[in-house]
C-alpha cells in the first residue's frame, strides 16, 4: 500500500503539478490511498484531476482510497457532486444546505 499526501494549497495553479504527481501512481499496483487531511483551498480543476485519477485507477482494477479528507476537501467534493467518484460519503458535516457565497 502506498500513500499520497495531498498540499495544503490545491489552487488552480498548483493543478499541472498535482497532475503530474498523480500520474507516476496512475499505474501502481495495489491499494492508493491518498490523503486529503491538509487541504485547506481546492479548486474545481484540482478536483477534476482527482475524479478522473481515481476513475482511471478504478477502470484499471486498482482501489484508490482518500484518507482523512479535511471539511474543506469534503465541502468542495459535495458542492461539486462528486464525493461518490471520489469513494467519499456524505456525512452530516457535508450535507449542510449553507453554500459559501464568496
Amino acid at each position: 500500500m502506498s500513500t499520497v499526501t495531498l498540499p495544503q494549497d490545491l489552487g488552480i495553479e498548483s493543478t499541472s503539478e498535482l497532475k503530474q504527481q498523480l500520474a507516476d501512481q496512475l499505474g501502481l499496483a495495489g491499494e492508493l490511498r491518498v490523503d486529503a487531511s491538509q487541504v485547506g483551498r481546492i479548486h474545481t480543476a484540482a478536483l477534476q484531476v482527482l475524479c478522473a485519477f481515481a476513475l482511471a485507477r478504478r477502470q484499471n482494477g486498482l482501489v484508490t482510497v482518500f484518507d482523512n479528507a479535511s471539511p474543506t476537501f469534503r465541502d468542495a467534493a459535495r458542492l461539486l457532486g462528486v464525493l461518490p467518484a471520489l469513494g467519499l460519503e456524505a456525512t452530516p458535516d457535508t450535507m449542510n444546505s449553507v453554500e459559501n457565497a464568496a
